[in-house]
């Protein structure tokens, strides 16, 4: 979770960029929390508010959508043009509105605290689902959102990194590709199927948390959500340096970090310090 919020305030500062080298400037004073935190944050507290109770996560969880929308109408980067108006038209009629079909990788960068509330891999698939299906409810928009929620799981139990990645062969996406194979011709893309192959990827190769986020950043593309999910997992395998999290604390405000805390809190509780 924490991960996922760190490579989304790395990221945004290389947004629409098409940045295409790890040799970039990490703490920036001109990088800022986005969407992606602002929904990740609506997702935790959803989970959180449960305690345990997942009958009605779906209900909860559009809720909280439009909740944090409305508090936060303009984050860096701004929403997404769908669930914008999936959102800003709830908010209006005073309820959560009927998911669109939508495939993008909304679904996937939101997802990551179901890892650390999931008391199996089936409950990880089953509360992702839950969490996804209320906007994103096409097949690839599920299915982008359970690979990230599997992997972070998976590194929260402390798998191998090698287990991770053929568990994501088998069932999700073929990672055909190197990031010296991807990098060069790779765009700003907003759909999960080319957004969470990559993210996967640059964990794959990565060495250490922060390498995990240069890789993340230096295919270009869309940056913060790409940061986003890639720090969500490797937050989970490698665990998160301080200097990261103190670098969150100077980019958000005084509610965003009581909610924060909570994560953090959580995220030490569910035995690992992403």
């Amino acid at each position: 979770m924490i991960g996922a919020i760190i490579g989304d305030i790395i990221g945004s500062n290389y947004e629409y960029k098409n940045n295409k080298t790890k040799d970039i400037e990490l703490f920036s004073p001109n990088s800022v929390i986005t969407d992606d935190s602002i929904l990740t944050f609506a997702v935790f507290e959803a989970l959180e508010e449960a305690k345990g109770d997942y009958k009605d996560l779906n209900k909860r969880t559009a809720k909280k959508l439009l909740k944090w929308v409305n508090r936060y109408p303009n984050p860096g980067g701004g929403y997404g043009v769908s669930f914008y108006y999936w959102a800003m038209d709830g908010i209006l009629l005073g309820k959560p509105l009927p998911p669109y079909n939508s495939y993008g990788n909304g679904s996937a960068m939101r997802v990551s605290p179901v890892a650390y509330f999931a008391s199996s891999l089936d409950e990880c698939i089953l509360l992702s689902k839950k969490v996804t299906e209320v906007t994103h409810n096409h097949p690839e928009g599920i299915k982008g959102a359970e690979a990230v929620a599997v992997a972070i799981y998976l590194a929260l139990e402390g798998e191998s990194k090698e287990a991770i990645q053929t568990h994501m062969k088998t069932h999700y996406y073929d990672l055909n590709q190197t990031l010296d194979e991807i990098r060069p011709t790779y765009r700003f893309d907003e759909t999960c199927q080319n957004t969470v192959p990559q993210s996967l990827q640059a964990f794959f190769e990565s060495t250490s948390f922060e390498d995990a986020i240069r890789n993340a950043i230096s295919l270009g593309g869309d940056a913060d959500t790409i940061g986003a999910i890639t720090g969500a997992i490797a937050g989970a395998y490698y665990g998160v340096d301080d200097v990261f999290r103190e670098f969150i604390f100077e980019k958000i405000d005084e509610y965003q970090i009581d909610v924060l805390m909570k994560m953090m809190a959580y995220a030490k509780k569910r035995h690992h310090i992403a």
